[in-house]
């Protein structure tokens, strides 16, 4: 398993997301579509990135119970990404269940990793809203391993709980992280962020970058950038 840097294409058309990605007329770099632009224009738009040669992570955090979210898998397969995930809050069962039915008959499978949780909830949110009274820290180690009972690749977490879960999950289970900004760059609405560099030194296994790559003068060079920082 390479590391490799995912640019969130956080896009409200094909309009917008295409006239970003034939900037790169060299690289191919993996994606991630999420709920804006998958509503915005449906499966066709995850056909045709995949048409022109990315890898593609789609974010989607389906959480229902454990048969609506095998079926929906199993849509979510024929569309061919690469990377898709769920929320662990919905229990081993559903994670199972959304394991079978993301695995096709030949056996490939996307990989298939569990939000632990939003990098929005603060512990105190957490207690007080949710009634989950451990540490957020705990929940989200106990959410991992409940992840890999479940048979599932990784976790989203964000870059400063890669070490914990790797710690407790085993160095191949996986840690997909957001929140990553260049040291010189603005931290826009994320409170939990740190470098490629650091990222790299943590432990994870893919970055997702968003507006430090989409929203640079230069896109091209803001990816390679990371790259150079995170992968080589």
């Amino acid at each position: 398993m390479g590391k490799d840097v995912i640019i969130a294409c956080d896009f409200s058309s094909a309009e917008q997301t295409f006239a970003f990605l034939d900037k790169f007329t060299e690289e191919k770099p993996f994606v991630k579509i999420g709920m804006e632009l998958f509503y915005a224009e449906g499966p066709s738009i995850v056909r045709e990135i995949k048409r022109r040669g990315h890898k593609i992570f789609l974010d989607l955090k389906l959480h229902d119970i454990p048969n609506t979210v095998k079926k929906s898998m199993a849509v979510l397969s024929k569309l061919d990404v690469d990377m898709t995930n769920l929320h662990a809050a919905g229990t081993v069962e559903m994670m199972k269940y959304a394991l079978e039915g993301l695995t096709r008959e030949d056996g490939t499978r996307p990989i298939l990793i569990a939000v632990t949780q939003l990098t929005s909830t603060s512990e105190e949110r957490m207690q007080k809203e949710l009634l989950i009274n451990a540490s957020i820290n705990d929940t989200i180690v106990k959410y991992a391993e409940n992840a890999k009972t479940a048979g599932l690749d990784g976790v989203v977490c964000s870059p400063l709980e890669a070490g914990m879960v790797k710690e407790a999950c085993g160095a191949s289970f996986m840690t997909v992280t957001p929140g990553v900004r260049f040291a010189d760059g603005d931290v826009g609405d994320q409170v939990r962020v740190t470098t490629p560099a650091k990222a790299k030194e943590i432990g994870s296994d893919y970055i997702v970058v968003g507006r430090p790559i989409t929203a640079a003068d230069d896109p091209v060079a803001a990816y390679r950038r990371c790259v150079e920082e995170f992968v080589d």
